[in-house]
């Protein structure tokens, strides 16, 4: 995503030990929310699989045998906790109730996620392969298609699913003591290398801990890995963008390792960062009171998986007809409509941003993330660290907002402040759906991919029927705030508890 930090979960005064255990607990058995979802091929179109959702480990009820907290509130029991090993060992990760507690439920190739549900605020989930695994997707020469409903979502909030190169397993064969793993949602990474992930490669990550919020905060060791953000939105602005890291997999880090092992900015597509200021929110050419249909190819330089990384295109279909992407149009940046290596330097340039992207592996370094494994992850967020500005608002609000790459929506800079759009958001929601992964062109049916000047080489037309949204249009909307954004875009990581 266009990363940075996510938002706090506030949990029930029941679940104020929610945090990423690593023993598996009896007090309530975990169920995943069955989700299906599609593998196409243009030769033979899309055939459903059976999959299933679970929830992050750091939203759930960490405790001992005696069903004593390990973590309250924002503080470590220290004597089940004395050390980071003997902390895993004694601490037992529960079931969640999907829906009563966290507002997750899910109806055939639908997943809603509500956005506060009592006192819990948000929610991450991952696609499942199996009970105990996670669906690992190689995107290389693909396509990755889904249907969204984010009218209720408005500023300074973030519907946003994407990839990150997590363990297929959560991390339990590398690390023993990790006796969870993805059957309770364990070994989440990004490239914002979260600090608040309670458990990292099967130790309490406790050393140096210092509360961020009544129920959060940060330990001395962060968790990096590649995250590839397909989605990253609300109502009012949207961005995907490659965050290439330098590590492979999950690297546990600490001090400047932190902040130099992954491209925290990420090189993103923004429409109205880039120009087009009339593409995207409630009435405009992508209309977003109404659900919508997104599509991202993977371009391959050889037209095969093996080939390297080369382009990340993107397309949208509402009410049956293919909208092209925007095109930028800003002072210093030639026209484009992708991301690509030429893309994000030209936008550095234009911004006068520091280039990581490129420094820390580019549209390669992405493309090797993505040629081993990603793992798809699912969420909605609010952001304690800069209101979501770099999203939907001008950031930095330092500068002017007619500098190039400044402003990203028309979200007042004084909005998006947690306690406000929590107060609010009791019938807020975001709704995946119909998801579909396969051959280019094979996902959707509408035009093909067109290039600025009206290229379409490298693209093949669809071949499949028309994706169907299964989910009907919420009958409660909430009437868009003005809202405000910080400078990177995180998809999962430090603030959530």
């Amino acid at each position: 995503m266009s990363s940075m930090l996510k938002s706090t979960a506030l949990l029930s005064a029941s679940l104020l030990a929610i945090v990423n255990g690593q023993g598996i607990g009896t007090n309530l058995a975990e169920t995943h929310p069955s989700l299906s979802w599609s593998k196409c091929t243009t030769s033979g179109g899309c055939v459903s699989t059976a999959g299933s959702v679970v929830l992050d480990a750091n939203w759930r009820w960490v405790h001992n045998a005696a069903f004593t907290n390990c973590y309250t509130g924002n503080t470590w029991d220290k004597t089940i906790c004395p050390d980071p090993t003997t902390c895993a060992s004694n601490c037992q990760l529960d079931g969640a109730a999907y829906s009563s507690t966290y507002g997750i439920t899910t109806s055939g190739n639908a997943l809603t996620l509500n956005f506060v549900t009592g006192s819990n605020v948000g929610s991450r989930v991952y696609l499942m392969a199996s009970n105990t695994a996670y669906q690992m997707f190689k995107v290389i020469n693909q396509e990755f298609t889904f249907t969204v409903d984010l009218s209720t979502l408005p500023c300074g909030l973030n519907g946003a699913l994407y990839f990150s190169e997590m363990a297929a397993d959560g991390g339990s064969a590398a690390h023993p003591t990790n006796k969870a793993g993805a059957q309770y949602g364990t070994g989440y990474c990004d490239s914002q290398c979260p600090h608040d992930i309670k458990f990292i490669n099967g130790a309490a990550n406790m050393l140096n801990w210092t509360s961020t919020s009544t129920n959060s905060g940060t330990g001395m060791y962060g968790s990096c890995c590649s995250e590839m953000d397909i989605w990253e939105a609300n109502s009012v602005s949207a961005a995907y963008t490659p965050h290439p890291c330098s590590s492979t997999g999950l690297l546990e880090c600490s001090g400047s390792t932190c902040t130099s092992t992954c491209d925290q900015a990420g090189c993103d597509f923004n429409s109205y960062r880039w120009g087009d200021l009339n593409y995207y929110g409630p009435g405009m050419t992508v209309d977003t009171t109404k659900p919508f249909t997104v599509v991202t190819q993977f371009i391959s330089s050889t037209g095969t998986a093996s080939g390297t990384l080369s382009e990340i295109r993107r397309l949208y279909i509402q009410n049956g007809v293919t909208i092209q992407n925007s095109v930028t149009n800003i002072p210093g940046l030639t026209t484009y409509n992708s991301v690509s290596d030429a893309f994000c330097k030209a936008q550095k340039a234009a911004t006068g941003d520091t280039d990581t992207f490129e420094t820390l592996g580019g549209m390669a370094g992405m493309g090797s993330a993505m040629a081993r494994g990603m793992v798809l992850v699912l969420s909605i967020w609010d952001d304690y660290a800069v209101d979501m500005l770099w999203l939907d608002s001008d950031y930095p609000t330092t500068a002017s907002a007619t500098a190039p790459g400044v402003a990203r929506g028309t979200c007042a800079t004084s909005s998006g402040k947690p306690a406000t759009v929590e107060a609010a958001g009791g019938n807020v929601h975001v709704i995946y759906s119909d998801i579909r992964f396969g051959d280019i062109g094979s996902t959707y049916t509408g035009s093909p991919y067109v290039a600025p000047g009206g290229s379409t080489t490298g693209s093949t037309g669809p071949t499949s029927s028309k994706p169907t949204t299964t989910t009907s249009k919420p009958s409660t909307t909430t009437t868009t705030t003005a809202a405000t954004q910080t400078m990177y875009g995180q998809c999962g990581g430090i603030g959530y508890t």
